[in-house]
């Protein structure tokens, strides 16, 4: 019954795809939309890989369920490497050579920055996945929206985990040289300062795999308490050659990347790595919606994970944001669909999916930044904690906040 009911709730609930105005003219099938994931280094290749993944399935779901304006869609992967440099020609290439009608993915936050100017530019939406920058949606631009939290508020529930920790006076922040990393540090600083905690960032640039360097200076601060916001295998690496020198997550409190999600890379790159923080967007698989029960099962069996990490949600769901958009619309035209994404009510893996600032209301008349332009304003964050040797990360405990906790935190060296 479980299962007839989350392929009906897929079906009707998700994506809404009966047409509302015709199919569209047949020239125009299949309707073509660009996939942005990292899927080379310097890149997080394991969250490309789970991206891609997840909006291949947001295709074949859609497909199955009668597709957008009587077309099937395609989504058109583009591997951005995680090169903020190679942002602006792909996401050229996705509209002009590829012909895509709009644009979702997206995980590293240079590579948003960096692209989402050209996009906006040439009237083409797009609905970033997993870029968590601030300016992305702050620079207020008609064809740009976001379902991933705001670096402020997801950088908030780091430094606000870690100031409640016991005995923590000292902090020490490894970053990326990035659009991701450096605010993210400079709003973690920021916090921890007002509570009285001195920090200390180390800087690295994106793609640094021996850090051998920066762990001996981290190791000569003697923190409490280490934040890493390295993405991707980067992440990995730093975490077991920080265990190697004797200040791993087994060694001190330890708050790891979110790439750590994909368990068996996790544990397959850091042994040492029980006891790791990490911050996972969305609620715990125990309070999955219909439409997540089925993307997990589905996800599960294509990739032979245990777990489904944040950013294949997120994927998934940009991809039917979308879908629902266009066929609300009843067009492919840019206007058209930014118009049905002001206004959508999409049920998506994550939850309902809206925007309620925008052309329509501006953020300021609640009282609230720029940033919460084209803002999904209801992301969960939990900050999990790996506390078996080995167990897969949906089975992690939830340790904050209260409301999702599922069991106490294990706090090394306390």
């Amino acid at each position: 019954m479980r299962k007839l009911t989350s392929a009906l709730g897929l079906v009707g609930g998700l994506f809404g795809l009966v047409s509302l105005s015709g199919p569209a003219l047949a020239a125009d099938c299949p309707i073509k939309i660009g996939g942005l994931a990292p899927l080379s280094a310097p890149g997080s290749v394991t969250g490309g890989e789970a991206m891609r993944d997840a909006m291949i399935l947001a295709q074949r779901d859609i497909n199955a369920a009668g597709g957008v304006l009587g077309c099937d869609i395609e989504v058109v992967i583009a591997d951005t490497e995680g090169l903020p440099e190679k942002a602006r020609a792909l996401m050229e290439k996705l509209i002009t050579q590829d012909g895509v009608v709009a644009v979702g993915g997206g995980y590293h936050s240079s590579v948003g920055v960096a692209g989402k100017d050209v996009a906006n530019d040439r009237g083409i939406p797009v609905v970033f996945a997993e870029t968590w920058n601030d300016t992305i949606t702050g620079d207020k631009q008609k064809y740009i929206f976001r379902i991933a939290p705001l670096s402020s508020w997801a950088s908030g529930v780091i430094w606000q985990f870690a100031a409640q920790a016991p005995g923590v006076k000292k902090v020490a922040i490894v970053t990326e040289n990035t659009d991701y990393g450096i605010p993210a540090a400079a709003e973690c600083e920021k916090g921890l300062g007002s509570k009285g905690i001195s920090s200390t960032t180390f800087g690295v640039d994106i793609g640094t795999q021996d850090f051998a360097g920066i762990v001996e200076r981290v190791k000569a601060e003697e923190p409490d308490y280490v934040i890493v916001l390295l993405t991707g295998e980067a992440g990995y690496n730093y975490a077991q050659q920080a265990a190697d020198a004797g200040i791993g997550p087994m060694d001190m409190m330890f708050h790891a990347n979110q790439a750590g999600l994909e368990s068996k890379s996790w544990w397959e790159n850091v042994p040492d790595g029980n006891l790791a923080f990490m911050a996972r967007i969305g609620v715990p698989e125990t309070m999955y919606n219909e439409t997540a029960l089925k993307f997990a099962e589905d996800y599960k069996a294509k990739t032979g994970k245990t777990g489904v990490e944040s950013y294949a949600l997120e994927a998934y769901d940009s991809i039917g944001v979308l879908a629902q958009a266009i066929n609300e619309a009843g067009s492919t035209n840019g206007d058209a669909i930014v118009d049905a994404l002001e206004n959508i009510s999409h049920d998506g893996t994550l939850g309902q999916i809206y925007f309620p600032y925008g052309t329509k209301k501006d953020p300021s008349a609640d009282g609230k930044g720029d940033e919460w332009w084209h803002q999904w304003p209801d992301p969960a964050i939990t900050m999990v904690q790996y506390q078996k040797e080995g167990e897969p990360s949906n089975t992690m405990t939830i340790v904050y906040p209260d409301v999702y906790k599922t069991g106490d935190p294990i706090y090394v060296g306390n």
